[in-house]
């Protein structure tokens, strides 16, 4: 084959189509890999080649099959992307007469635009890339003459409309990914200027064409438009009209016209001028009473039941409703318009009921939207709303703004509560077979769904709490006492009203909860005592637990309740269903966590405080021995978690200390035996069950150093010293296992070693970053540190070490900072060669030893930065090197770390000016090389942000006199005299070598000067000139730059960040709205 593919690509003869038909037939059917390999290799020399352009017409016009038509489409498209700009002009003109005249006569008529759609379409984004590159300034008249064609026949009109519609979608929303930043600046403009045609163009096609098709494709034409157009075109012609009168009432035009007027709903408030508000009043009371004549508010619900159409109008509708009702509720709240504002709710009501998640979703963000509104104008504002809300108050009087609504607001709180989405906290759930099962995967949009409806529900209490109360007793009634005929017990109904109950938590006053909840929680308690079957009494239990959670203020105010809640708890950790004792285990970690001093203190009528008597065991509370025994590993580890939160907060020292030994007494009366039994007979410790008991004891370890802080060190001290030889031992066994045969790492015995390895070093991790006593942890934990550990690291054999020593030297470094840079360098010399040579090897493998290797670095570069000039010139510069390497890594969070870690050493530096001279005279030419060889690779688009601050850096380093030694030898450049000078020349030299062949020599000149010019020193003022060189030398290779919206991620870091501090205030100024894991504390006994 391979002689019939070099006929193909010899441009000098005619071309063979029926051979070309053939190859590329064979290219999609053959089943010979090493054939279509060559075929596909074939393909892409053929479009690379420059005359490949000239082939197309002769393909279109003599071939009969689709494939061969796309490939020389895909041919021609190649050509006008990424090779227009290096073609002469008459050959750019004939181009575009060919495009122009096939579109023409492709849409002339009805059976031939059916026949030829899908090369149309590619004729139609082919000719939109050519509009990019010579509109306006090559074809000043495109616009008059689409619009003059397009009144000659309806079918050609439709595609222009296609035409017109893509130019809008490129330069208004994915110009920012192809296009430099003044050429997105003249399009617009263009546009912007040539829009009256362009609308009276549509106009005309509304007003006169019948073709249905043609009148669908000029809407959504328009819809395109309407994004950006100025609001002239949409308040002050007949526009408005025609979408309500004219095209909404028909079925088949109804759901484009509707999308058209929820973009016009979606304007910008604050841009529309007050005269056009009757404009945006009469459309909205045009719209609702044309909608009345289609569809009542009570048949939505059927509507949306009759199919793909129904569906589709429905969800239309709903955003709609929602934009305008949000956008533009302020004039919208007239006595006149009263009617008609009512009645949109209604209708929102009702689409609330529809079974479709996405048109709830869309609901609930907007009841979202009305409750936060109400509460803030009339009920916050009427108030100031004390931080405790302790005493009942009377009610307010309603605003007339808050009784026009209440009626909707009063369906609202119903509706939300039937239909409340499930907590992340609930793990026990009902299954689509009424199977009662633990949940394994948390759904990511029913979460988010739940936040939703729970912030709203925590509103709309604040707007009336009676009624909220009222309604959610109502229903608890109905299920514990069901009425006879009536809707009974159900579980999905219970565990609803339950997730509701839960997330109003601290949105009433504090009496009226605690009369609320002291009525759910009896209710609750009756109801698992009466009820029959495992599963039930499960669901119940869940709901309970999930409850009593949500409600940590009253608990902390009632200690009888909170004890009787506990041992409870207690009692459910007995309880084998699956799921039942891991939620009683969460649940009880999570109230140890909000209510911990409850159970330090010498409650009335206790003969000692609960910690005591859990410890120790009472005739009202079961000790830790009975309460965990029927508990698996995990929820002990979290039963153990919750009381170390309870220690932490007795304050006497001495007390605390007793207590801690008291709590340790089960783990570490197993671990001593462990030990004696050991130095009896060491081979005791080569016993998987042993082993197994070592992991678990030192799992409970790690759990309670999480939540008992530093005093956890006294347990840690205690354990410290045959800890460490358990781990030598072990660390032994495992290299002499590997070394007699490799195989070994795999089997069962040599993993549980390193689970053993593994979770001591987790253990001395977690104490050093809750140690508030650094120097004690550096004076004597330290040193054996790092002649068990480190040492044993070094001389392991790769596969068998651990990289949580790497990230525990981390955190050490991290936290002890300044005070353990003299030990760095050991540090370094004892896990920096032999990691590097582990790692360097490929990209893949050990991923784990990447990451915590170059997070190692990044501290010791934040901490420890001294430490880097205790090392060795030769090591440095491996440093460096390897730095390099994670940089060019393709793993993002790789690269991002090593950008991270130059940047910062790169500031580091700024205040050491004998060091900084030093170190940019010997890497600045090779980092930045380095840093554009990323920059112009589309695999490291990610680290965009990051390479352009390294590379503005180190430009404005040179720029103010850094190194102030030459970096060039004078005599090899006679002509340049500074640095600076030298830098432009170096950085010419280096694009040209890759760029030549994409940009001219002024191009790259123009480049290299806007990177030193003073006035592009703001940060994103830099980036946009990185950005545009980036486009510009896409526009030659598709394969040198990937279309990304590098825009949009210039500034999101900085708008999280945003969102999350409006976020916090937002929730801070609402009693009840922060979640309740997220609430500060408040004492109050």
């Amino acid at each position: 084959m391979s002689s019939e593919l070099e006929k193909l690509l010899d441009f000098s003869q005619p071309l063979d189509v029926p051979l070309l038909d053939q190859v590329v037939s064979a290219m999609y059917s053959s089943q010979d890999e090493a054939q279509r390999k060559q075929i596909n290799a074939f393909m892409t020399a053929f479009q690379e080649h420059p005359q490949a352009w000239t082939r197309v017409d002769t393909i279109l016009e003599q071939t009969s099959g689709d494939l061969s038509k796309f490939f020389a489409l895909a041919t021609l498209e190649h050509c006008v992307k990424y090779r227009w700009k290096v073609l002469p002009a008459d050959q750019r003109e004939a181009i575009k007469s060919y495009i122009v005249s096939v579109i023409v006569r492709y849409s002339s008529d009805e059976v031939t635009l059916l026949r030829t759609k899908m090369q149309l379409s590619k004729l139609n984004l082919i000719l939109v890339q050519i509009l990019k590159q010579e509109w306006p300034h090559n074809w000043k008249d495109f616009i008059p003459q689409i619009v003059e064609s397009g009144k000659t026949n309806e079918t050609l009109c439709g595609n222009n409309m296609q035409i017109l519609r893509l130019l809008s979608e490129e330069v208004f929303e994915f110009s920012l990914k192809q296009l430099t930043s003044k050429k997105i600046e003249t399009l617009k403009e263009s546009l912007t200027q040539e829009f009256q045609l362009i609308y009276q163009f549509c106009e005309f096609v509304m007003q006169n064409a019948k073709n249905v098709i043609t009148l669908q494709t000029t809407l959504q034409c328009f819809l395109r438009f309407l994004f950006w157009v100025p609001l002239y075109y949409a308040f002050e012609t007949p526009l408005i009209d025609m979408l309500l009168h004219k095209f909404f009432p028909q079925p088949q035009f109804r759901c484009d016209s509707l999308q058209c007027l929820t973009e016009v709903a979606a304007i910008d408030p604050k841009s529309v001028d007050a005269k056009y508000h009757p404009k945006v009043q009469k459309m909205y009371a045009d719209f609702i009473t044309n909608l009345s004549s289609i569809v009542q508010p009570n048949a939505i619900k059927q509507y949306h039941e009759e199919g793909d159409q129904g569906e589709e109008f429905v969800q239309r509708l709903t955003l709609f409703l929602s934009t305008i009702l949000k956008t533009h509720l302020p004039i919208l709240e007239t006595q006149e318009l009263a009617w008609y504002l009512i009645q949109g709710l209604q209708y929102l009501v009702h689409i609330s009921e529809v079974e479709d998640d996405e048109i709830f979703k869309i609901c609930t963000e907007y009841w979202n939207f009305l409750a936060d509104d109400l509460y803030h104008k009339e009920v916050q504002m009427q108030r100031p709303m004390p931080t405790l809300m302790l005493t009942q108050s009377n009610p307010l009087q309603q605003s007339p703004r808050l009784q026009t609504y209440s009626p909707i607001l009063a369906q609202v709180r119903r509706l939300l509560i039937e239909r409340m989405p499930k907590p992340e906290e609930v793990l026990v759930v009902e299954d689509e077979n009424g199977e009662v099962v633990k949940e394994h995967l948390k759904d990511v949009e029913v979460v988010a769904l739940h936040k939703t409806v729970r912030e709203t529900l925590v509103y709309l209490t604040h707007l009336d709490h009676q009624k909220t109360e009222e309604v959610m007793i109502e229903k608890l009634g109905l299920q514990v006492h069901p009425t006879p005929g009536g809707p009974g017990w159900s579980r999905q109904g219970l565990s609803t009203l339950c997730w509701a109950i839960g997330s109003i938590s601290g949105a009433m006053r504090e009496d009226d909860e605690k009369r609320f909840l002291v009525h759910v929680i009896k209710d609750l308690l009756g109801l698992c005592e009466i009820t029959r079957g495992k599963d039930n009494k499960a669901v119940i239990a869940s709901n309970i637990m999930y409850v009593v959670g949500q409600y940590p203020r009253f608990l902390r105010a009632h200690w009888k309740f909170l004890k009787t809640v506990v041992n409870k708890l207690f009692e459910f950790m007995h309880e084998t269903h699956p799921g039942v004792q891991d939620m009683a285990c969460e649940t009880f970690l999570k109230i140890c966590q909000r209510c911990k001093i409850q159970f330090v203190k010498h409650q009335p009528q206790e003969q000692a405080p609960f910690i005591d008597q859990l410890l120790l065991g009472s005739q009202t509370v079961a000790d830790i021995a009975s309460t965990i025994k029927d508990l698996e590993a995990h929820q002990k580890n979290m039963f153990y978690e919750a009381v170390g939160y309870i220690v932490a907060s007795e304050t006497t020292p001495e007390k605390r200390d007793s207590i801690i030994s008291e709590l340790f007494k089960i783990p570490n009366s197993s671990w001593n035996e462990i030990i004696a039994s050991a130095m009896q007979d060491p081979n005791l410790l080569q016993n998987q069950d042993t082993m197994r008991n070592i992991a678990k004891i030192l799992q409970i370890n790690v759990r309670v150093a999480t939540s008992l802080g530093q005093p956890y060190i006294l347990q840690l001290a205690s354990i410290y010293e045959r800890m460490l030889q358990v781990y030598k031992m072990y660390s032994e066994a495992i290299s002499a296992a590997v070394a007699a045969n490799p195989l070994s790492a795999k089997t069962s015995g040599v993993r549980l070693m390193r689970a053993v390895k593994r979770e001591t070093l987790r253990l001395i991790e977690t104490t050093v970053e809750k140690s508030e006593e650094m120097h004690r942890i550096v004076e004597h934990f330290v040193p054996p540190l790092v002649e068990y550990v480190l040492s044993d690291y070094q001389s392991n054999h790769p596969d068998t070490r651990d990289p949580e020593v790497l990230s525990l030297f981390a955190a050490i470094i991290h936290k002890a900072g300044d005070m353990i840079t003299d030990q760095v360098p050991r540090v370094l010399g004892a896990v920096f060669e032999c990691t590097l040579a582990m790692i360097t090897t490929n990209m893949e493998d050990f991923p784990e030893h990447r990451i915590n290797f170059f997070n190692l670095l990044k501290e010791i570069n934040h901490s420890c930065f001294r430490a880097f000039f205790l090392i060795p010139g030769e090591v440095f510069k491996v440093l460096i090197d390897s730095i390099v390497w994670a940089i060019k890594h393709r793993e993002r969070n790789i690269a991002d770390t090593g950008l991270t870690i130059l940047l910062e050493m790169l500031r580091n530096l700024d205040g050491l000016q004998d060091v900084a001279n030093q170190f940019y005279l010997q890497f600045l030419l090779s980092l930045t090389h380095d840093i554009f060889t990323v920059l112009t690779d589309k695999e490291h688009e990610p680290g965009f942000k990051l390479q352009c601050a390294i590379l503005q850096h180190l430009v404005s380093r040179v720029e103010g006199g850094i190194p102030n030694q030459p970096l060039f030898n004078p005599t090899e450049h006679p002509t340049i005299s500074t640095n600076p000078q030298f830098m432009r020349h170096k950085m010419l030299s280096m694009l040209q070598e890759g760029f030549s062949d994409r940009m001219t020599q002024n191009q790259l000149q123009e480049f290299v000067t806007s990177l030193f010019d003073p006035s592009k020193g703001d940060v994103l003022a830099f980036q946009t000139v990185v950005r545009d060189f980036l486009v510009q030398i896409k526009e030659y290779n598709c394969d040198q730059w990937t279309e990304s919206s590098l825009s949009l991620q210039l500034e999101a870091q900085q708008k999280e960040q945003e969102r999350k501090q409006t976020e916090l205030a937002r929730m801070q100024a609402v009693p009840g709205l922060m979640p309740v894991m997220q609430r500060e504390e408040v004492d109050m006994s």
